[in-house]
């Protein structure tokens, strides 16, 4: 039988905002220093849900760990100073976290992210006030997919794991979901598609457009678990 929904929780990355064209600036600002062309975004976007490591991987030529480090360090000085130039929430995720307030829904993130990127984002897209939590890649010292970022969300927002939907584009958000023991959301119109296959998100809802999770949440506010 369905569950009552009474939170929710989001990745945001490829979620509820599409940063792509901000995180693929940075990785290209740092093969221009490498006096590398740029890359497409649209050939690039999918990695974006991995992080600085990730993108860096799939956008710069193998070298040594030391190079590395500094093609990180130099990607997160330029990404801090322009994490919200181009990047936007996705069509249809004001009108969702619209409903959810109407509903008296609580929502948080997750995120992978480190706070100090984190914040700044949610303060320019205007999420700050209606925000109940925020656990980033540097809250706990584990990150998705381990489930403890998703157990301290529900802690913060009062509520048994069951109670709750976690909402990702990446494999990585489902396995920490599963292991929480929330309900899970596999989004389809972010950057990790491709990984959202087998087992793991069989018992998933999929969405395919903000309005999905619209039309799911309203009419099960009635249902008992």
């Amino acid at each position: 039988m369905t569950r009552r929904i009474e939170g929710v929780l989001f990745d945001l990355d490829g979620t509820l905002l599409d940063s792509a064209p901000d995180l693929v600036g940075s990785l290209n600002w740092v093969r221009g220093t490498e006096n590398l062309p740029p890359m497409p975004v649209s050939e690039m976007s999918r990695h974006a849900s991995k992080g600085a490591i990730g993108l860096l991987r799939a956008g710069m030529p193998q070298t040594g760990d030391e190079r590395f480090e500094t093609w990180r360090i130099r990607f997160l000085e330029h990404y801090a100073e322009n994490s919200f130039r181009h990047s936007r929430l996705y069509d249809g995720v004001p009108q969702l976290l619209d409903m959810l307030r109407r509903e008296r829904i609580p929502w948080g993130i997750v995120t992978n992210k480190t706070e100090s990127l984190t914040l700044p984002i949610i303060e320019a897209a205007n999420l700050k006030e209606t925000i109940s939590c925020v656990v980033c890649g540097d809250t706990l010292n584990e990150s998705k997919p381990h489930p403890a970022p998703v157990f301290l969300a529900c802690e913060m927002l009062a509520l048994q794991p069951g109670a709750v939907l976690f909402v990702g584009d990446d494999i990585r958000d489902i396995q920490a979901g599963n292991a929480a023991g929330t309900q899970t959301a596999a989004v389809y119109y972010g950057y990790g598609s491709d990984g959202l296959t087998g087992v793991e998100v069989r018992h998933s809802l999929q969405i395919h457009h903000p309005d999905d999770l619209v039309e799911y949440i309203r009419p099960n506010q009635g249902v008992q678990q």
